[in-house]
């Protein structure tokens, strides 16, 4: 992975040129120069982190195209009000590689480059060290995508998700496994990443609690993609199901291996897995995967297809999973900004306890811990090369 670079997205501040004054140090990007930007006094710089190299660099730029998404729409509607001023958005975005030292070192530029706020990390095990870092500083962090209980857990006021947290989404899993696909005999792997041990820990203790038997609990990490010697240790267990706790590049070379070796089992995993890029991996043998993802269906919700419809027209590809979330992200910390009728986090973090805002996620508010109230989690399985819904439990669609 390449060492992360510090870049000013200059789409969300072609607008400012006009302004006259100096770029800040790293605004040049691959495709475009740098260019004059407004006087920090009339800008509002939002972090974005995510993993943008590496195997899961896919995930990484659906969050960070869902932010540009976001503010080059509010930019182009006239900005920010803020107390009757109006100021421009702008995007400093870090590639964190996923990995946790990188994290904190994206966390500490951003605290120094005086951002109003941060929309990341990405994984779970970035998430949780920069968040230390962002509650030292009194940075309003949100992050997309992080599922791990421990982030919220920790006590920082300033952290704050808008998707369903493990315990939500591994409860579920472990439900419907059991009620719902017969599982009795169970096997469980995972990545041991900060998310995929979470979930999978998750899973278990409600799999067991509906009464079901874990024969198997193995484990690999987040780049093995030769799952056979796990598969052969599981397949004499004979398990009725196989949960993975990953990601799509593990759990699609992993479904795949199973066919082969003839494991009868069903495999389920949970939103790493629940992506097109899954089924692009897996191919015919993504057929009959289930996976769950926090949120309600994107076409179900009031905003939902036209979200989906101008994302591809912007960037020329599908959302893959985490865009939505932090497309609303960035709504849900301007809402609070203009709230407060400040963008200074000391200012504004109080109304984020009680921000109130309707996302194309569905609607999102916060509990004491900074998790979502009542997060839906949507169960889907691959049927004819696409991923179809079986179930929304929890949420505003499910409650209809």
């Amino acid at each position: 992975m390449k060492i992360a670079s510090y870049t000013l997205m200059a789409a969300a501040i072609v607008g400012l040129a006009a302004c006259g004054k100096q770029a800040p140090v790293g605004t040049e990007t691959a495709s475009a120069p740098v260019v004059e930007a407004a006087a920090d006094s009339d800008v509002i710089k939002i972090g974005n982190a995510a993993a943008l190299t590496g195997p899961a660099a896919h995930f990484g730029k659906d969050i960070e195209n869902g932010v540009q998404l976001a503010m080059d729409e509010i930019n182009a509607a006239g900005g920010v009000d803020i107390a009757g001023k109006k100021m421009k958005l702008v995007m400093l975005s870090e590639d964190d590689q996923g990995d946790p030292k990188t994290a904190t070192n994206v966390a500490q530029r951003f605290v120094d480059a005086k951002v109003a706020g941060v929309i990341g990390h990405m994984n779970s095990g970035t998430t949780i060290p920069a968040s230390k870092i962002y509650s030292d500083a009194g940075i309003v962090q949100i992050s997309p995508s992080a599922t791990a209980v421990a982030y919220t857990n920790q006590g920082f006021k300033t952290a704050f998700r808008v998707m369903a947290n493990d315990a939500q989404q591994g409860k579920v899993l472990g439900q419907y496994a059991v009620n719902k696909l017969g599982a009795k005999k169970i096997a469980i792997v995972d990545d041991r990443t900060a998310y995929g041990q979470g979930l999978a820990d998750e899973f278990e203790i409600a799999a067991k609690a509906a009464g079901a038997e874990i024969v198997k609990r193995e484990f690999t990490n987040n780049q093995e993609t030769d799952f056979n010697a796990v598969l052969t240790s599981i397949k004499s267990a004979k398990p009725d199901l196989i949960f993975y706790g990953g990601m799509d590049a593990q759990a699609a070379p992993l479904k795949k291996q199973a066919k082969k070796l003839g494991v009868e089992a069903k495999v389920m995993g949970g939103d790493g897995a629940q992506t097109p890029e899954f089924i692009k991996l897996a191919a015919g043998d993504a057929e009959g995967m289930y996976a769950t993802s926090p949120g309600t269906p994107k076409d179900q919700l009031a905003g939902g297809k036209a979200f989906l419809e101008k994302y591809k027209t912007k960037f020329g590809t599908d959302v893959q999973l985490y865009s939505p979330y932090s497309y609303d992200s960035v709504h849900v910390m301007v809402k609070a900004m203009q709230e407060a009728g400040s963008t200074e986090p000391a200012k504004y973090l109080p109304k984020m306890a009680g921000v109130k805002y309707e996302g194309v996620t569905g609607p999102i508010s916060f509990d004491a811990k900074g998790d979502i109230n009542n997060g839906a989690i949507t169960v889907y399985t691959v049927k004819d090369g696409k991923w179809e819904i079986l179930e929304v439990v929890g949420g505003a669609a499910a409650a209809k």
